[in-house]
């Protein structure tokens, strides 16, 4: 029997390939190998002779099993490594020079450029730009913004549910609320992102957007502040007058709260598919913030107070631009995003 595992450990050292090795190892150690054929003898056996070819087959499978492992892994290694050397690329050698198809520079999605800019302007204005999580908690995203458990917004028909009371963030609104958590007033802020709502796709709605959310809490601020601001942001974004309407709106967070509407540059306000026909945009909810909503965030609302809003930018950059269909914007479609 010894003579049989020293063949066996030879031929396994011997393998010169991965698959000479399996091989091996099907021959010696599989269901109907060498070891497994003195294995079937041993009814045969005295319980003495039993137990000696018992220890001599354990050893024999540990040693051929140990052998095989040790060549195996060096096989791997070694196909490893010429895969490394075969696909490694060198990110810093330029592009050939050959001619290819559609080749030349990429360029900043348009609701990036807006975005920036946008955050540019605020800066200067001594705002922060922050950013939050997009699966939010249903704190942050309802209960800290005032929106109470019965209220439309929470249905399944505008929110995307997940496990766990999280959710796919419908605003972004709750990155004020951390800000207002982590940073205490003054405070300063804006927050851009991706948001999510379960609507139906037509031409001025989609289940995922861009929003900008502003705040500012201080002492003694007022609609007037919030005003100067609104007016500051859509003159520099539009590089020109454009003619807005202020209403009374609800919003939970808000108090008294305002709904800003742009009127529709894509028909010039005599109704179109973008508008649904109004003449007119919703653009801006916005107001002075709740004191209860001050106070679930730490901040006593008896000394400070403050603004906020919420600015559809994707909306926007459909009236910057003159984009009739928001499905255009993440269409991927190469042919829409080079005019930008």
């Amino acid at each position: 029997m010894q003579d049989l595992l020293d063949s066996a450990l030879q031929r396994i050292q011997a393998s010169a390939t991965a698959e000479e090795l399996e091989a091996v190892r099907v021959e010696v150690l599989g269901r109907k190998g060498v070891l497994a054929q003195l294995s079937k003898d041993m009814g045969k056996l005295t319980a003495e002779e039993r137990a000696a070819r018992g220890k001599f087959i354990n050893t024999a499978k540990q040693s051929l099993e140990g052998a095989y492992e040790a060549l195996k892994s060096r096989f791997e290694s070694d196909a490893l490594a010429k895969r490394l050397d075969s696909e490694w690329l060198d990110l810093t050698v330029p592009s050939s020079s050959a001619p290819l198809p559609a080749t030349g520079p990429g360029s900043l999605h348009p609701i990036t450029q807006i975005q920036w800019e946008i955050e540019d302007l605020f800066r200067s204005l001594g705002f922060s730009v922050l950013d939050g999580p997009e699966v939010e908690t249903e704190h942050h995203n309802f209960d800290a913004l005032n929106i109470p458990p019965d209220h439309p917004a929470r249905d399944m028909q505008d929110t995307f549910w997940l496990e766990g009371h999280h959710l796919l963030r419908t605003h972004t609104s709750p990155v004020q609320v951390r800000g207002m958590e982590k940073l205490g007033p003054p405070l300063r802020m804006i927050a851009p992102g991706r948001v999510f709502r379960n609507e139906s796709v037509d031409a001025s709605h989609e289940h995922t957007f861009y929003q900008l959310e502003g705040m500012m809490i201080d002492r003694n601020v007022s609609v007037g502040n919030l005003t100067f601001f609104m007016k500051t942001l859509l003159s520099e974004i539009f590089k020109r007058e454009v003619t807005v309407r202020l209403r009374p709106g609800f919003f939970p967070f808000v108090e008294p709260g305002f709904e800003l509407d742009i009127e529709c540059l894509i028909c010039g306000g005599s109704g179109c598919p973008v508008c649904k026909q109004s003449g007119w945009v919703e653009l801006l909810p916005c107001g002075l913030v709740n004191p209860h909503v001050l106070r679930m965030s730490g901040i006593d609302p008896n000394e400070w107070n403050g603004f906020a809003f919420g600015l559809g930018l994707t909306r926007l950059v459909m009236m910057r631009y003159a984009i009739d269909d928001i499905r255009w914007l993440q269409s991927g479609d190469l042919r829409f995003l080079r005019q930008f």
